[in-house]
């Protein structure tokens, strides 16, 4: 699914941000990335979605080689990764029905489709009541999962989720967890970069921990070593 061969950012001369990263996730893995702020891990996301471009080696996604992406070939490699971030990136004069549906409509989705598909999005992460509220008129975790959904309704096959629980209470974090859970055992591809060490000891899933951009440990059944 993803592949990193011996991948290196440089950002200035003291030193790289990613150091000959070598890394392979399977389809249908759970994997948490973790790791010190500064150490590498938002470098990693980025050269993952295209964001950045490496200096050294090769990047592969489900079989495409991003090494070199151009920009209008972008907007095709999200529609396979959905990414969530901490800060949901919810647009407030829509409501979450819109905020939803205008992933859809940028890549010029037909409004049946648009009409059809949301709904069920919005069921999958429990929002089915709240598609008319506006992301101001819920909580925290229902933004997150508006997120979720908007994230999913290309029907990704990795869903990247860069600290998704860093805004939220423990009860909201474990419950978007348990979301995000769910939505691998659709057999979606599902990163987890965090800082949270309870929930990755509690996840018992593989953990991938990076320091001075490099990997340090990689555990198939891991722990929040750092």
């Amino acid at each position: 699914m993803i592949r990193f061969h011996n991948v290196s950012k440089i950002y200035n001369k003291s030193g790289k941000a990613l150091n000959k990263i070598n890394l392979h996730i399977k389809p249908g893995e759970f994997v948490s990335i973790v790791g010190q702020s500064g150490t590498g891990k938002t470098t990693l996301v980025k050269t993952m979605i295209g964001e950045e471009q490496v200096d050294e080696g090769k990047i592969i996604v489900g079989g495409w080689d991003i090494t070199d992406i151009n920009q209008r070939e972008i907007p095709v490699l999200r529609r396979q990764i959905g990414v969530i971030f901490q800060d949901f990136k919810l647009l407030h004069k829509k409501t979450l029905f819109e905020n939803v549906a205008f992933a859809m409509q940028v890549c010029g989705g037909r409004p049946g489709k648009i009409k059809k598909i949301v709904p069920h999005v919005m069921k999958i992460v429990g929002l089915e009541k709240k598609i008319k509220n506006y992301p101001q008129e819920v909580s925290g975790g229902e933004q997150q999962r508006a997120a979720i959904a908007r994230a999913l309704i290309h029907r990704p096959k990795i869903l990247l989720a860069d600290e998704p629980t860093g805004n939220l209470d423990s009860l909201n974090a474990n419950e978007i967890i348990d979301l995000l859970l769910r939505i691998n055992k659709f057999g979606t591809t599902v990163i987890l970069v965090t800082h949270n060490r309870e929930i990755v000891n509690n996840l018992k899933r593989r953990v991938i921990t990076i320091d001075d951009g490099t990997i340090i440990s990689d555990q198939a059944i891991g722990k929040y070593i750092l």
